[in-house]
């Protein structure tokens, strides 16, 4: 049996027009199928996020919120209360509201160990917005 009766078995040979044409087309149909289940698998990973995302609730910032900080022992009592008084007075101006809706709990100092350039800088932009 020769290469060509072999050949022959099953079918006659197809030209390479029709061979083009028929690998095109597994091609496409190829390319249509991973595409289309890629979309649906982005649909799916969509969907999930909103069904599985935790449900946040928008709640008004409460003073608690804005302000916490462990308290520091202060050698003098007026001192503290006069800062007290600074430091309500400062969150009630930011927070456009009254001093009588806040009650400040505790406060603690920041160290501040930042560069001397870096402290400058951060002085002059405060000193050139008012």
């Amino acid at each position: 049996m020769t290469i060509q009766e072999a050949l022959m078995l099953n079918g006659p040979i197809p030209n390479a027009a029709d061979a083009l044409s028929v690998g095109l087309l597994v091609t496409v149909t190829g390319l249509i199928i991973v595409f289309s289940v890629l979309v649906i698998l982005m649909c799916v990973l969509v969907g999930m996020k909103y069904i599985f995302a935790p449900k946040t609730k928008k709640a008004e910032k409460t003073v608690e919120q804005v302000v916490t900080a462990p308290v520091v022992s202060a050698e003098n009592e007026e001192d503290e209360e006069e800062l007290i008084a600074v430091l309500t007075a400062a969150i009630a101006s930011s927070l456009n509201t009254s001093t009588y809706n806040l009650k400040i709990k505790s406060f603690k100092r920041v160290m501040n160990s930042a560069p001397a350039w870096n402290k400058a800088g951060l002085n002059d932009t405060i000193n050139s917005r008012f």
